[in-house]
């Protein structure tokens, strides 16, 4: 007999995975034990040299479904030969950390949630080792109950034999419960508890009212999606007029009734990450017109936790609808309610009733948001079911970072040498309870991953909040450029370390000139970077009112690109008045609450008003999604011009607001114009880039910042740099927003660090 020792690395917590080595040792006839480490499974194994050969071909060819194995380490045992096979207590050992994100409900306990037979019938907290919670419910690793917010319930006799047994589907799972031993729903600030308050939630959301439901990572608002007068009064109670609403739907039957599913997208909306996919909307459907209004698309999501399952589906009789808002518990840009008090005094006045749990989320999880692009998911906001799910790095680095991310949008990531853990959403931080939340995460994840922090990146931007949170932490810091950060988390994920043309259009960065960037062409390496070319500055007038009313925008970029006409024009197209654009003017002249700017995002807000689709905004990236929806809408694809290739270092795009609105003064249709801006940018692009290539040799694009959250401008610019022959780097598992911008900032840490070690 021959003994092996296994250590198996990568995401082997928490998903059923020594009770698959347990059930696998007793086929193959080994004897031995499997226990968890923190950082690695380790497995003690006794047999045959044929048959430790089968055991580890199994170990990774029949791993559970959300197992993912990044290495197994193998060597000689010399160890006398034990009885039996058996799973022994987890001991703590340092090394590399993976901790499961939360995994929806598996269709084998959907199957038992709804049959009258099983004990676990209409249970809203079914789990087994397959699905369920994981990070939120997680106080330390290694990953046992002991550690988690199930602490508190001790199991009953029945869930205990299946916890113990080989046998069972529950064998070893962590927050395995039923309806005598498991957490409760209750109604905050009314009697009802268990089903009583199910019921009366169900009643609430079928009678026209709106409800907060406390999930796996947070709360959420909830009410009849069919119903217009519901989802209506959401928006008013919320303050929210034109966002969209996210759905859940009862089933893929009811998804495919309300939207268009790509094939290649069902493996996402029915896997165990059930982020909210944005779909295209099938005309005709029910959905109340004030959930998506103006919007071609629906982010929409299936079911993913127990709770969810019965406000569709519960014995009372009540017909439920088969699509509910279920909107993100939060006050607009603040973090998701996470606690009965958060939801008690953020949210309580936007609903009729609060349906809550009593086990605790230990750290927030909101739902991932993820498009479609080039038959591959393109992610929005990675969150839920993703994080924290590290990103490993091809080259070596050493060091342990963290980042804190960006100010919008904010994730931070927090770096053990090469693995790079991106966090959950957490919200922008220009509200001080997203601040909290992201210090209160922080703490958590580093907790959990055993990581103490030597150096913190951040933003250049002296007065962000980010910035200020960096500095508390007492350690060096590092100030990492905005536009540069988000280079570089596009290359961290596509794991291209070498020198690229970073192409990086989104709304606001600070610039290493104390000028606002935002439209960059950038010669970048992991240790820094080179500005190339950018969109033509032009005077951003207003302060943050600038960013939301993009008539200002407008005014200031042709009052310099055609200062004889431009009132004239502006009053025509109906952007402004003649006193609002001599207001402008004077702010201009007078550098009263103006700066310079090369905002990409602003040049979008001003079309969009040039072109009478919206002069201001009520939510970030309004004016922009209109102007994509129009330029999708054009009956021609046929260019009405082309840009001329000529400029060096400066884009001309003042030029092309003023070819827009003239052109729309000549009659020509809207959505073609809408369509040329995209066409022309993404021209402009082109020849920046390919002039950046004759002067650095480089043949490697990478396209980021929230521009390219728009797939009309990231097709456009990928296609035509493809057919320049280019090498194009696009984000995928990571959003082109602010979302992925600390995944930037702690590759540039780690890379300093790194190279301030090397000999």
């Amino acid at each position: 007999m021959s003994a092996h020792l296994y250590q198996l690395y990568g995401i082997v917590q928490g998903v059923g995975f020594r009770p698959f080595v347990s059930r696998l040792a007793t086929r193959l006839g080994i004897l031995g034990t499997v226990s968890n480490k923190g950082s690695y499974v380790e497995v003690r194994a006794h047999a045959s040299e044929e048959a430790l050969r089968a055991f580890r071909a199994a170990l990774e060819q029949e791993a559970p479904p959300r197992a993912h194995i990044l290495t197994i380490l193998e060597q000689d045992l010399e160890e006398p030969s034990p009885d039996a096979f058996r799973i022994i207590e987890s001991e703590h050992q340092l090394g590399d950390i993976f901790v499961s994100p939360d995994i929806a409900t598996c269709p084998n306990c959907q199957q038992e949630l709804f049959d009258p037979n099983n004990r676990r019938f209409l249970h809203p907290f079914i789990n087994c080792t397959d699905c369920g919670p994981r990070l939120t419910i997680l106080d330390s690793m290694p990953y046992d109950r002991e550690r988690t917010s199930m602490a508190q319930f001790p199991m009953c006799p029945e869930c205990a034999s299946e916890y113990h047994s080989p046998e069972s589907r529950r064998y070893d799972a962590q927050p395995v419960c039923c309806n005598q031993c498991g957490p409760e729903l209750y109604l905050l600030g009314r009697p009802e508890r268990g089903r009583d308050a199910l019921l009366a939630a169900r009643k609430a959301i079928h009678d026209g009212k709106i409800i907060a439901v406390k999930g796996i990572g947070g709360f959420h608002l909830c009410c009849n999606a069919l119903d217009e007068t519901a989802v209506a009064l959401l928006r008013e109670r919320k303050h929210r007029p034109r966002k969209p609403f996210a759905v859940m739907v009862r089933d893929l039957a009811a998804a495919r009734r309300f939207c268009e599913i790509p094939e290649e997208m069902l493996p996402i909306l029915t896997g165990p990450q059930k982020p909210i996919l944005l779909l295209r909307k099938r005309t005709g459907s029910p959905l109340a017109p004030s959930v998506a209004p103006g919007n071609p698309t629906l982010g929409l999501m299936l079911p993913y936790a127990p709770v969810q399952f019965l406000l569709f589906q519960y014995n009372d009789g009540l017909e439920m609808p088969d699509c509910l808002v279920m909107t993100s518990g939060n006050v607009s840009d603040a973090p998701i309610c996470r606690t009965d008090e958060d939801a008690s005094t953020e949210i309580a006045s936007f609903c009729d009733l609060i349906l809550s749990h009593n086990r605790q989320i230990r750290i927030r999880a909101d739902d991932s948001v993820m498009d479609t692009f080039e038959h591959r998911p393109y992610m929005i906001r990675r969150s839920r079911g993703y994080a924290p799910l590290p990103f490993l790095l091809r080259q070596n680095m050493h060091g342990c970072v963290l980042a804190v991310g960006g100010e919008l949008k904010n994730c931070f990531c927090i770096a053990r040498d090469s693995l790079l853990y991106l966090s959950p959403y957490i919200g922008d931080l220009s509200d001080i309870r997203a601040v909290n939340a992201c210090r209160e995460s922080i703490h958590r994840l580093c907790e959990l991953l055993e990581a103490e922090p030597t150096t913190v990146a951040c933003d250049l931007h002296p007065r962000y909040n980010s910035t200020a949170l960096a500095e508390e932490f007492h350690l060096p810091v590092l100030h990492v450029q905005h536009h540069y950060a988000h280079i570089l988390a596009c290359m961290a994920e596509n794991n291209v370390l070498d020198d690229v043309i970073g192409v990086s259009f989104d709304g606001t960065g600070y610039g290493n000139d104390g000028t606002i960037w935002g439209g960059e062409i950038l010669q970048c390496s992991l240790t820094g970077f080179q500005r190339l070319a950018h969109i033509v500055p032009f005077p951003q007038a207003g302060g943050d009112t600038s960013s939301r009313e993009g008539w200002r925008i407008a005014a200031s970029i042709l009052q310099q690109t055609a200062p004889d006409d431009a009132e004239a024009l502006l009053e025509r197209l109906g952007c402004c008045t003649p006193q609002q654009a001599r207001l402008i003017a004077t702010m201009v002249a007078n550098r009263i609450n103006t700066v310079l700017s090369t905002s990409a995002g602003r040049l979008f807000d001003a079309a969009a008003a040039l072109l009478g689709l919206r002069n201001s905004s009520s939510f970030e990236g309004e004016a922009a999604m209109d102007l994509q929806f129009a330029a999708e809408r054009a009956s021609a694809h046929s260019p009405l011009w082309h840009e001329d290739a000529s400029f060096t270092n400066c884009l001309p795009t003042s030029t092309l607001l003023l070819k827009l609105a003239r052109a729309r003064l000549e009659g020509i249709p809207i959505e073609r114009l809408a369509y040329q801006f995209h066409l022309s940018l993404a021209e402009m692009i082109t020849s920046a880039c390919i002039h950046a290539r004759n002067t650095t040799g480089l043949q490697t694009c990478a396209l980021s910042g929230g521009c390219f959250q728009n797939t009309l401008l990231t097709s456009l610019c990928a296609n035509l740099l493809r057919q320049n022959g280019f090498h194009v780097l696009l984000h995928s598992l990571t959003p082109p927003n602010d979302g992925s911008i600390a995944l930037g900032q702690v590759l540039f840490a780690l890379a300093s660090s790194t190279s301030l070690r090397a000999p």
